[in-house]
This record gives structure tokens, C-alpha cells and sequence, in this order.
């Protein structure tokens, strides 16, 4: 619900140059030269966002300017930016989508597995030098076993054998909370 307008001040490369030679603690030219290039003027045309966009030459500015500069923030106060309107029911729609997609349930959980192991693994004085390699190998089996999930492909680890008959996101913790064990049992077999 706020107003948006810019006043863009146009000025040639030289003057910029000039200008900021005479700064206490001027930026390296190259600085100067490299956002002359970047620097985009207001395009209505490109961007209908910007037709609240004001562009003066900041090298000779006059009276009238100021006139513009205010008649340009009037009509941007008058004009507050309408508010996008939320579609409530689309957005549950997509919640309920995600919610029910397997590799979004076996993600959320083998996250909780993950954050479970790494306290276990800090309660068992697992060496903070070897927090990270734990963490680092857990991410990447949670990678490989989300991949597996989406690629529909065998589960890498059939030790439950029990599991093959649960849907496919349980099926794939069950296995990763498994294999996650493994892992970290070799940081604290140590």
C-alpha cells in the first residue's frame, strides 16, 4: 500500500568523473566507468512499474525541476501501489500438493533424522573437527536417497525388508534413518 516513484538524474560520464575527484574519498574511476554501464534509465515502455519515473539532467538543475520533483511525488502519494490480491484457495490447493508429495515428506523427514543425529552425535563427543564430515555425509545420503525417490529407482538399501511394502517416502527414511546409523556409528566408534 506504499507509493513508489524515482527521479533518475542523468549526467554525462565526465562530469560523474569530475565529480568525484573532488570527493574527500572518491572510488577508483574504473567504479565510476563500470556503473555508467550497468546504470539502466526508466523505461515505461519496458517496465510499466516505472511510469512514476522522473529523469533530470542533474547537470544544470533549475527551479523547475523542483516543480516536477514534487508534482512526481504527489501523483506517486495519490497513487499508492495496489496490493497483490492473495488467492486463498489456490494457495491451499498448493500447500496440499506439496504436502502429499513423497519426496517433499521424506525430505522433511530426513532433515529431522539428520538435525536428531548431529545432537546425538555432539551428546557422544564427536570431535567438532568431525561435525562437519558428519554433516556433510549425512546431506549427501539424504541427496542420493531423495534422488533415488524421485527417479523412482530401488531403494539403494533393502535392509528393511519389512518396508517394501510402505509408500515410497516412509520407505525411503526408514532406509535413510538405517543408513544414517551407519554413519554416524563411524564417527563415534572411533
Amino acid at each position: 500500500s506504499l507509493s513508489f516513484c524515482q527521479l533518475f538524474l542523468e549526467c554525462p560520464l565526465e562530469c560523474c568523473l569530475q565529480r568525484n575527484r573532488l570527493r574527500s574519498h572518491p572510488v577508483p574511476d574504473q567504479t565510476i566507468h563500470l556503473m555508467a554501464r550497468k546504470i539502466e534509465m526508466p523505461d515505461v515502455k519496458k517496465n510499466a512499474w516505472e511510469q512514476n519515473s522522473l529523469i533530470l539532467n542533474s547537470f544544470d538543475c533549475n527551479l523547475e525541476d523542483n516543480e516536477q520533483i514534487i508534482s512526481l511525488l504527489a501523483t506517486a502519494l495519490e497513487n499508492p501501489v495496489k496490493q497483490n490480491e492473495e488467492n486463498t484457495e489456490q494457495k491451499e490447493a498448493d500447500r496440499a500438493i506439496c504436502a502429499a508429495s513423497a519426496v517433499h515428506q521424506a525430505d522433511q523427514t530426513c532433515r529431522h533424522i539428520i538435525s536428531q543425529t548431529m545432537k546425538d552425535a555432539k551428546d557422544k563427543n564427536v570431535r567438532p573437527s568431525e561435525m562437519k564430515s558428519l554433516a556433510e555425509e549425512l546431506n549427501k545420503l539424504k541427496m542420493e536417497f531423495l534422488e533415488d525417490l524421485r527417479q523412482g529407482n530401488n531403494l539403494k538399501n533393502q535392509s528393511c525388508i519389512q518396508n517394501q511394502y510402505l509408500d515410497p517416502a516412509t520407505s525411503v527414511t526408514s532406509s535413510f534413518q538405517h543408513e544414517a546409523t551407519n554413519v554416524v556409528n563411524k564417527y563415534i566408534l572411533k
